[in-house]
């Protein structure tokens, strides 16, 4: 039996089906590329030591926003004192593990009576406001001179250099104790707490910008090499525009990485000041200041130092591991 052309042609040609056209489709899907922002994603998620990290810095931001009404659903306000929560003749808090009650979550302070859970919460709120205003001044300078320092280089680079050099072995600690002794305990109207919180923003973060600058500088020295850059002025680019919208982009992940690992390291210092009672002023709540208080009454009262220690010890860690995970989910070499 032949077979006619139009038979042959019908015979050869087959229509695809559906599961043909079913593997098509998962088969593009599968070679679908992903962003770099989705990569950095899936890398942090699958790093649970960091997004616990993550987790306990929000929480700590929420309850730092949310002290006053923290304060009045739990607490007591931050300046009451409970005279009858304190044992008249030893001043120690009434009752077990200092004075901690319903009423009390945290206890009472020694001598005062004040509640330590309101002042832990507000203590939150002083430290991570200077922490992070600080990690914000130190970024905005760092990454200004960083970016000038290694693009254009020659006696600019030189000098931007021996300052960050000078800065980075300038007794930090010391200035700031002379500095904030003798400023005014009231600043543009505020009042002693924030004018002592402006204070600190502005010298931690002008004695910090040198660590994000040395960064800055090494990646852009780096990067101004590359073909982008190239391509651009060979397009007629001027140095701002290369700056702004060729370096500046590609140098977000380790700016964004050493931000956050800046943010404890601000924290260290803001509690250190307060500990040595340059920092934030009495009666005002801050945990340096609670730590300094706690050095008598640690033998009689030791909850009174382990909390606000505890509560530094655990947010510096905090940060530390999600910086640290951000820095490996950020790093494009990393495996």
């Amino acid at each position: 039996m032949s077979l006619g052309p139009e038979a042959s042609i019908t015979d050869e040609s087959t229509t695809p089906t559906d599961d043909a056209a079913a593997e098509r489709n998962v088969g593009e899907n599968a070679i679908a590329g992903r962003s770099l922002r989705q990569i950095a994603w899936r890398r942090l998620k699958r790093d649970r030591v960091a997004i616990a990290g993550g987790i306990v810095v929000i929480l700590l931001i929420l309850v730092a926003i949310a002290a006053p009404l923290l304060t009045r659903w739990f607490g007591h306000p931050i300046d009451e004192y409970h005279n009858d929560q304190v044992d008249p003749t030893l001043s120690t808090p009434i009752g077990r593990f200092g004075g901690i009650s319903k009423d009390f979550l945290l206890g009472v302070e020694p001598t005062s009576g004040r509640d330590v859970f309101s002042r832990i919460v507000y203590g939150a709120q002083t430290s991570l406001t200077v922490a992070f205003l600080s990690a914000f001044l130190s970024t905005i300078i760092g990454v200004f001179f960083g970016l000038t320092a290694g693009f254009v280089g020659g006696w600019v680079d030189s000098i931007i250099s021996r300052v960050m050099d000078f800065l980075l072995a300038f007794p930090q600690l010391l200035f700031a104790i002379a500095l904030v002794s003798v400023l005014p305990g009231t600043i543009l109207g505020l009042g002693g707490r924030w004018s002592r919180v402006l204070v600190l923003v502005v010298v931690i973060g002008f004695f910090g910008w040198p660590y994000i600058g040395r960064i800055v500088r090494g990646q852009t020295l780096s990067l101004r090499e590359r073909e982008f850059v190239e391509a651009s002025r060979s397009l007629g680019a001027r140095a701002p525009r290369i700056l702004f919208r060729e370096l500046l982009p590609n140098l977000a992940a380790p700016i964004l990485v050493y931000t956050t690992l800046i943010i404890p390291t601000n924290i260290l210092t803001e509690a250190a000041l307060s500990f040595l009672g340059v920092g934030i002023p009495p009666p005002n709540p801050s945990w340096g200041g609670m730590l300094s208080d706690s050095l008598q009454f640690y033998r009689y009262d030791p909850l009174f130092m382990i909390i606000p220690g505890g509560t530094i010890f655990i947010t510096v860690l905090a940060f530390n591991l999600f910086g640290d995970g951000l820095r490996d989910a950020l790093d494009p070499k990393a495996r």
